[in-house]
């Protein structure tokens, strides 16, 4: 079935949806994105906005991981938190690989709030 709605935003370049990708490709696809990103000319709104997701995502990992240290209590909120990680790793994913701003679940838009000023 085909959709007769145009879509008035251009798509973006694949070298702009290669940066957004890979910055949640672990924290060596984060550095390699940074690196990427910070080439001249190569600056882009969609890879600024998903590496502030990346490094968001990656920061609640580490932080899940170490809850996770502690007996018991520490368990349960660390695998209910890095389920948490893991949907926004996905959904963030998907979302740059459609070269879409979409901030991921629950955190996302904290994330751009905190690290607006970061990879400007």
């Amino acid at each position: 079935m085909e959709s007769n709605q145009t879509s008035s935003a251009t798509p973006p370049a694949s070298g702009d949806k290669t940066v957004a990708i890979v910055a949640y490709l672990s924290l060596v696809g984060f550095v390699i994105a940074l690196i990427l990103h910070n080439q001249e000319g190569k600056k882009t709104e969609l890879g600024a906005f998903h590496l502030r997701q990346g490094l968001g995502i990656l920061i609640s990992s580490v932080a899940m991981s170490i809850i996770s240290i502690i007996p018991i209590l520490g368990w349960i909120v660390g695998c209910l938190g890095l389920i948490l990680v893991l949907v926004m790793w996905i959904m963030g994913i998907i979302a740059a690989a459609n070269g879409e701003m979409k901030p991921a679940p629950v955190l996302g838009a904290k994330f751009q709030e905190w690290f607006k000023t970061a990879f400007v």
